[in-house]
């Protein structure tokens, strides 16, 4: 922990008090320094992807907050981060929350969320009537996408680990399979969209499963074999970038109820690195780490 001097919000920009940020496995990949030739760090780095706030100061030209709005926002993984009290954004990547959302929910809610959104919505086009299944069902990402893609219309099943299935159909699944008990989801037919998030053999044994023409996105996976033209299908990885129309439809969507931000535990700021270390030992499930400055 150290003391910076607080930011001054330039031109266009709001200063945000932070009273939530979440940790995400990037943020965990990024401080170790695996991500290093994607996103090139020059130390001192404040790490941290989103997190909730107020407003509390505004650069010159700002019409699209005032003092005092509950906001959520993202940030680029190589400048500021949110694991701060205070941060300087921009109306590209702030958007005011929804009344009904706390501060804990509005910082889990930010990545989780549009990574799922543009996971189907822009790169496996789904759509009412699919037939979709999610690897990972029990993370903050797989929880949004299971979701998302019931509201959608669509047919969800979802792999996890046996002692969260419980919590997996509460998220709207209609299916869930424990991958520790080898339960049959591999026996499933005609998926249009496999969403993965683990990757691996599970990537692998997925393509079967897909009807011909069927869409195998990945996002956060483990190393794998290509066999989409073996299987006639197509595997495209998801593309994550900052899109505010993303971040507008998310919280709109929990504002109206149909996505819930899910919190799996909440830290003080100073404990920050205990929270990465959760993370890369695979101890953390149902949704965001939170971190309270």
């Amino acid at each position: 922990m150290a003391e910076r001097p607080r930011p001054v919000p330039g031109p266009g920009e709001v200063l945000v008090e932070i009273a939530a940020a979440s940790v995400t496995p990037g943020d965990a990949k990024l401080r170790a320094g695996l991500l290093q030739t994607i996103f090139p760090v020059s130390l001192p780095c404040i790490p941290g992807r989103d997190g909730a706030g107020r407003v509390v100061a505004l650069g010159t030209g700002v019409d699209y907050a005032v003092v005092g709005d509950r906001v959520c926002f993202v940030a680029e993984r190589t400048v500021q981060g949110s694991y701060a009290t205070h941060i300087v954004r921009d109306a590209h990547s702030v958007m005011r929350m929804p009344e009904k959302l706390s501060f804990l929910e509005g910082a889990a809610l930010m990545h989780a969320a549009t990574c799922a959104w543009m996971a189907l919505m822009d790169t496996g086009k789904a759509q009412a009537g699919q037939r979709l299944l999610v690897h990972g069902g029990s993370g903050a990402i797989g929880g949004m996408a299971i979701q998302l893609g019931r509201h959608l219309g669509a047919w969800v099943a979802a792999t996890c680990h046996s002692r969260n299935r419980d919590y997996v159909l509460s998220l709207g699944a209609h299916e869930a399979f424990a991958y520790d008990l080898n339960e049959g989801w591999d026996r499933l037919s005609e998926i249009d969209l496999v969403l993965d998030l683990v990757g691996g053999s599970l990537h692998e044994r997925s393509y079967p499963v897909l009807r011909p023409g069927g869409i195998l996105a990945w996002l956060i996976a483990s190393p794998f074999r290509d066999l989409s033209e073996q299987y006639g299908v197509r595997t495209v990885q998801a593309h994550i970038v900052d899109k505010p129309e993303a971040n507008a439809a998310v919280v709109a969507l929990a504002g109206q109820g149909v996505l819930r931000a899910q919190v799996s535990r909440v830290l003080p700021l100073s404990r920050a690195a205990e929270a990465h270390r959760l993370i890369e030992a695979g101890q953390n499930s149902r949704g965001r780490i939170i971190l309270e400055p």
